[in-house]
Parts: C-alpha cells; sequence; structure tokens
C-alpha cells in the first residue's frame, strides 16, 4: 500500500517538480504542468467513481496516451477508476491503498516524463547512468 508521503518522496526526486496545494488537495507541477494530485470528489466526476474517490485517497497522473490509461484499467480494474472527468485527458486515476509503493514512482515518474520539457527528461536520464 502506497501513502502520500510515497508520492512526495518519488515526486520531490524529479527535476524541476512542484508540490503545490489546490483546492481538492496536493497536486505536482513541472515548469507549471500538471502531472499528478489528489483527486476530489467534484459534482462534475461520475456518481461511483465520486463515491470511491470521497471514500479514500485516489491520485491522479497525466499519461502520454489515452489508449494506455484504457490498458491500465482493464489490466487492474479494483485499482484503476474508470474514468474521473474529461478534462484534462489523457489521464488515469488509482486508489493508493491498492498500489505498491514502487508502482506508485513508476507511475509518478512517467507522468512527469509526460509533462517535463525535453532538457529536464535528459537531465534526469543522465541521473540515472
Amino acid at each position: 500500500m502506497a501513502t502520500i508521503h510515497d508520492l512526495r518522496r518519488a515526486a520531490g526526486a524529479l527535476p524541476g517538480s512542484e508540490e503545490r496545494a489546490m483546492t481538492g488537495g496536493a497536486a505536482w507541477f513541472v515548469r507549471r504542468r500538471l502531472y499528478a494530485w489528489e483527486c476530489h470528489p467534484w459534482p462534475s466526476i461520475p456518481a461511483d467513481m465520486r463515491e470511491i474517490i470521497a471514500a479514500e485517497l485516489v491520485v491522479g497522473v497525466k499519461v502520454a496516451e489515452p489508449v494506455d490509461a484504457l490498458a491500465l484499467v482493464q489490466m487492474a480494474p479494483d485499482v484503476f477508476l474508470r474514468t474521473t472527468t474529461t478534462w484534462g485527458e489523457p489521464k488515469v486515476a488509482f486508489r493508493m491503498a491498492a498500489i505498491d509503493p514502487d508502482h506508485l514512482a513508476e507511475l509518478v515518474t512517467e507522468a512527469w516524463r509526460v509533462q517535463a520539457p525535453k532538457y529536464l527528461r535528459a537531465e534526469f536520464d543522465a541521473a540515472l547512468g
């Protein structure tokens, strides 16, 4: 089970990453581009998804393509939510209590890659060796 602390640690290790407090919770940006966020049960979210988001910590991340989000939902429908809103697509939301910290770090890193400028991705890759 991953925690918000695991999310903060993963995001904090990424170049140019910045955490901000938002109305619905914390959100992470790279050069003013959103890549991960705590989901909030907004009225625009379908009722069944809103119930889940209201009951437990759910995090959303950007993905490269809509098909990536669909694949994650189909692989693990108990972890990944089928939809939240169409705003900010492509993205996927997942239950923090159902994901392990390593998978969380992978999702956050990939979301950061989707939004980070090329020079930051190169800097990150060079640091990895």
